[in-house]
This record gives structure tokens, sequence and C-alpha cells, in this order.
């Protein structure tokens, strides 16, 4: 398996934004679309062996995470109105804490934070921080059931940078420039691939 965390860092928890508007009116709810979509696209195709959770922090309900898991996924489609439509269909299910809701095949709400997040995936694989400072992805050896973690649009916060730390995970960058967030899960995915092909 492969596990990406997303932090939305102004993402919203309400689904009351329009589909039009998601850079604005969601608090940049696009780079998490971006994100899911580089998670699970192949061509023609979805991976299966993928669990993205998108952890949203902004809004009046904070936090929720919404959980898309390639093993279920259903009605995924490349464009991003769509995968927000999925999104915002997630958020505006009745959730209480300690549950996990499911709004469509595949796709879960629940209202865990970034802590949450991290705790309970420590169980289940290793973690690998997306970082400028860290070993380069080419010289990297990849654990078994990796879980890369990653800011939106910011990078994060120091609590949650101490937090992730204190799991001791491995640091990897992708290359000499920042890249965007989707952009290094492309990347993190084609090592991965030519690896265990």
């Amino acid at each position: 398996m492969r596990y990406f965390v997303i932090t939305g860092h102004k993402a919203f928890t309400t689904g009351d934004f329009k589909l039009d508007d998601i850079a604005g009116g969601a608090g940049r709810l696009d780079i998490l679309v971006r994100c899911v979509n580089s998670a699970f696209f192949l061509s023609h195709d979805l991976r299966k062996d993928v669990e993205a959770y998108l952890v949203l922090e902004g809004g009046d309900d904070a936090p929720k995470t919404v959980i898309f898991r390639g093993k279920d996924l259903r009605y995924l489609n490349p464009d991003e109105r769509s995968t927000s439509s999925l999104i915002r269909n997630a958020l505006l299910k009745k959730v209480q804490p300690g549950e996990e809701v499911r709004s469509s095949p595949g796709v879960y709400v629940t209202r865990m934070s970034f802590e949450d997040v991290i705790d309970d995936l420590s169980k289940k694989g290793s973690f690998v921080y997306l970082k400028e400072d860290g070993v380069d992805c080419r010289e990297y050896e990849f654990p078994e059931n990796p879980i890369f973690v990653l800011g939106d649009n910011h990078d994060l916060t120091e609590a949650e940078e101490d937090l992730l730390l204190s799991h001791s995970p491995d640091k990897i960058c992708i290359g000499p420039y920042s890249l965007h967030a989707d952009h290094c899960m492309i990347i993190v995915h084609n090592e991965f691939d030519r690896r265990s092909a």
C-alpha cells in the first residue's frame, strides 16, 4: 500500500462552497483536488493500492478528514469539478466524533485531525516526509508501506511538524526545486513504480 496525507490548512470543512470557486471560496481546496487526481490516476485506470487522506483545517467545522481508498473508489474522473463534488458530498454528510461515514464508493469522511490521522496511520506503515532538506529520492530505499506526508501551498505548521517528527519519519526531497504538492506525488509514484515493477 501507499498512503498520502495532505494537509489543507485553509480548506473548508463545510460543503457550502461553489464548485466553480474552489480556489478562493473553499480555502484552496483546488490544491487538494489536484492531489487526489495525482494520487490515483493512471492512463485509463486507477491505482487500487493507494489511500489519500485530506486533512481539512479551515472553516467553522474543522477539523475533518476526507479519505479516498483506491480499492473501492468509483466515480472519480480526471476533471477537478467532479473531484470537488465528491469532496463536497462527503463534507455534507453528518459525522460524529469517532465515526467514519461513506459518502460514495471509496470516499469517506471523519472528524479526524492531523494528529489523529498520523496516530492512526502509524500502525500501517512508515512515514516519509517530503521536505526540501531531505535525502534525494533517487538515492532513497522506499519502505514497504510508505506514508507520504506533505503540506498544501504552505509547509506543515510547527506543531504538525513536531508531531510528525516524533514518529521518526524519513525525509526525502524530490529535486533541486520546490514543486507543487500534486507534482511531488507524481514523481514519488514514478520512483516507487520503477523499483517495484
